[in-house]
This record gives structure tokens, sequence and C-alpha cells, in this order.
């Protein structure tokens, strides 16, 4: 099939390569306006623009799908199909019905679980032991379209998000390709999806990402765990923020109040609303991300102070 594949982040870029080695032609692609960042505020492209340079595949970056002159230049190349991988865009109606078989959506969850847009991310926070993805035919609800295939995924006890999404990035993109086989063959057709089960992942924001040291131990580790890489955990000290890396929670019988640090041969032991974790790397403000013993003995926390206060 003549595809038009619309992408943007680091996730989506296997199943761009996954469809250049197929047997579909990719005839375009689809991503977000390039974008300034870092301390430079430089011009950066995405991951899926800079794959498709390297492509030689022309780039579509429309600020809106909205627009009219994306909509005359999606019916000009007159694509069999529209695969998505984390575009970051709403498709509009008008755009839905002008690829013959529509867009295939590949959402990292097992649907109805987690529709939005941090699936990965809620699956971690929420404990869940098993994830997956879906291919899914797009329509103007929140990823309610019926369902094509899916692969499932365990979720280790360690994994954070990043770590997972990189695994059903790979995982995803065969299951796209397999999906797109199917359709193009005419023996696949989606199933609607089950109305039990529905969960929604919205957007997690910085806000969200910092520690709430009220919380159990095991909460707090997931919850950094879900948010790593991205936005990052993160809590206060001395009136500055300070960001962490995945901690570790811990049956301990230190008396420790929530949020107050504990540096010792053990490593440095925060507590929590029950229980305690030790911290694995830290990053206090204007500093690189380090081991947290090698910040303690920097810092020297008095008895009894505490993250948060």
């Amino acid at each position: 099939m003549r595809l038009l594949f619309a992408g943007t982040p680091e996730a989506a870029v296997p199943s761009l390569e996954a469809l250049l080695a197929s047997g579909h032609e990719v005839a375009a692609v689809l991503t977000r306006p390039d974008a300034r960042s870092g301390r430079g505020r430089k011009v950066s492209r995405s991951p899926v623009a800079e794959r498709a340079d390297a492509a030689g595949l022309p780039v579509l970056q429309p600020r809106s799908p909205r627009e009219p002159e994306f909509l005359a230049q999606l019916a000009d190349l007159a694509v069999d199909c529209a695969p998505v991988v984390a575009y970051g865009a709403l498709v509009p109606p008008a755009a839905l019905d002008l690829p013959a078989h529509g867009w295939v959506n590949l959402h990292f969850s097992l649907l109805p679980a987690w529709r939005g847009a941090a699936p990965v991310q809620h699956a971690v926070m929420a404990g869940d032991e098993v994830t997956g993805a879906c291919t899914f035919r797009l329509e103007q609800g929140l990823d309610t379209g019926p369902v094509f295939g899916l692969v499932t995924e365990p979720i280790g006890p360690r994994d954070t998000a990043g770590d997972l999404l990189g695994r059903l990035a790979v995982s995803g993109a065969r299951l796209l390709v397999a999906t797109l086989d199917g359709i193009a063959s005419g023996e696949l057709e989606p199933q609607p999806q089950s109305a039990d089960g529905v969960s929604l992942a919205p957007r997690i924001e910085t806000a969200d990402a910092r520690v709430d040291w009220e919380l159990p131990a095991h909460v707090v580790d997931r919850r950094v765990r879900g948010v790593t890489p991205a936005p990052g955990a993160w809590t206060t000290w001395r009136g500055e923020r300070f960001r962490l890396g995945p901690v570790e929670p811990l049956p301990t019988s230190l008396a420790l109040e929530a949020g107050e640090v504990s540096p010792g041969p053990t490593g440095v032991v925060v507590g929590t609303g029950r229980g305690a974790v030790r911290l694995g790397d830290v990053q206090p403000a204007g500093k690189r991300m380090h081991p947290a013993a090698d910040w303690a003995r920097g810092a020297r926390p008095a008895p009894g102070e505490r993250f948060g206060s």
C-alpha cells in the first residue's frame, strides 16, 4: 500500500524504519513542526523528521492538520492508508476519510485500558504487571476505534516508563507492519473495543511528577519510575528543585518522617508515609545527575531535615 506515516518522537522511529523495510511504500511523513529546545533554544527537528530526511522522504509539518493546505496535500498524495505513532495532534474529521483504508494508530496500551497521551507512564504508575500495544482504526473519539491486533509486554518490577516504551516501540513496529499487511490482503477486519475496563491516561505535566512523600514507599517507587525519564520526578531541597532518578522501596525499621533524609552506610534513605526508599541518582539545582551518596557527602543533611519542606 501507499502510505503517509504520521509520528513525531523517538518511540515512533522504529515503526518508520519497519515500514521502510516492508513491502509498503512510504510516500511522505507527517510530523510536528520544528521546535526550539535546550538552553540555547536551538531549532530542532523531530526524531521522525530526521529519519525521514535521511531516507529522502517528503516531510509535511503543518502547525495543525486542520489547515486547508495540508488537507490538499493529503488529497494529492492519494495514499491508501495513514499509519500513526505518537503524532501529537488530533487528526480532523476532514482528513480521516481521505485515505482509502483510513488512519491506523499504534497505541502503547491494551485498549480500552489507558486511552490518552501517556499510556505507558500511567501503566507503570498504577503498578500494572502487563501492558502492550494495539493497532486500531482512528476515529473522532479518544482512542475508541476498533482494534486490528495487539501484542502484550510484561512490566518488570524495576522498569521505568522509558524502559517499557523502548520495548513496546520495537514490538509495536512489528505489529503495525503485520496490521497493514492484513489490511492490504483483505484478511484483517478490526473488532470493536470492549465497553469494560476503560481507563484514561492524560498527559503527565511537570507538576504531576512532584513526589508526595506521604504516600507509601511502593507507590513513591512506581510514580518515580512512571515519570522517568520524562518529565522527571522531583521534590524540593532547601527551597530549590531537586530531581530524582528511580528509587528503591525498603522495608525499614528506621523511624523516619515522610520526606526525612537519612544518609548512612547503605545509602541515602528517605522516609515515606509507610516505609522508606533508598535514593539512586539525584540532580540538585544547577548540577548534573550523580549518585545520592556523593550528593549527601557535600550537602550534609541535618538530623530531621526533610525533602519538600
